[in-house]
């Protein structure tokens, strides 16, 4: 995809190794992976107009170049329900930002102001992500998420490109697939929504190889039909000039 390419030289050329939210979603939008509804915006004022247009609740993230991992920053607020909140939100994510980069002694770029999107339903939380291999290359990880990821280490692994039968088989292999099949009186899960979004974030690295790790976390699953999304997404690129063999 042409719009990937077009983002990742922007980022390398500003000096950064990792993409904007709003750029991944693009991104993730072109390889028709479902996100939530989002935009972008610049001053308190156009973060209400945009968030009447997504529908409150939403969620406010600062985008920077300067700040990676938003929560550390103090950039992010949650399940924002009217224009007060949004407006309050808004100057609240600039000031923490600020004061972030004088405890990192560095001039935060705050220009682009926030990301907005629609806060999501809850669904069972799974992660999907990639990593690179120096050896064996890219491989998806698919496994449930919070505790599961961080506590049980349920996740399994397959190698860049997948077919549909990997990406099921990644679903069913995991010790706690059973949830996902419906257990104890719930509705099974949309185990079809799932595999989509495997098989289009494999495409997307295949046809995007700078593409260095990946993280999909939290993607909520619904009930069987309802589908997936996307809520949260990190994409970490190379910078090729650093491979590149020195000049004489």
């Amino acid at each position: 995809m042409k719009a990937a390419k077009k983002i990742f030289k922007k980022a390398l050329d500003e000096g950064r190794t990792f993409v904007l939210e709003h750029e991944a979603k693009d991104i993730m939008k072109g390889y028709g992976i479902p996100i939530p509804a989002y935009d972008t915006a610049a001053t308190a004022d156009e973060a209400v107009e945009k968030s009447k247009k997504i529908g409150f609740p939403v969620v406010l993230k600062i985008l920077s170049k300067d700040i990676l991992h938003k929560s550390d920053a103090g950039g992010v607020k949650i399940n924002l329900k009217n224009e007060d909140e949004v407006s309050q939100a808004f100057n609240e994510i600039m000031d923490n930002a600020k004061k972030f980069g004088e405890e990192k002694g560095i001039d935060v770029d705050l220009s682009r102001g926030v990301f907005i999107s629609d806060f999501a339903d809850m669904g069972t939380e799974v992660i999907v992500g990639v990593t690179r291999d120096p050896q064996f290359g890219h491989a998806i990880m698919f496994g449930l998420g919070g505790i599961f990821v961080e506590v049980l280490k349920d996740v399994t692994f397959r190698l860049i490109p997948l077919t549909e039968i990997d990406a099921r088989e990644m679903i069913a292999e995991i010790k706690a697939a059973k949830i996902l099949e419906g257990v104890r009186g719930q509705a099974p899960r949309d185990v079809d929504a799932l595999v989509k979004v495997i098989l289009a974030v494999s495409k997307m690295i295949d046809e995007n190889p700078e593409i260095n790790e990946l993280d999909c976390n939290p993607t909520f699953v619904y009930d069987k039909g309802k589908g997936a999304l996307v809520v949260d997404a990190r994409i970490l690129i190379d910078d090729p000039s650093k491979d590149a063999p020195a000049s004489h």
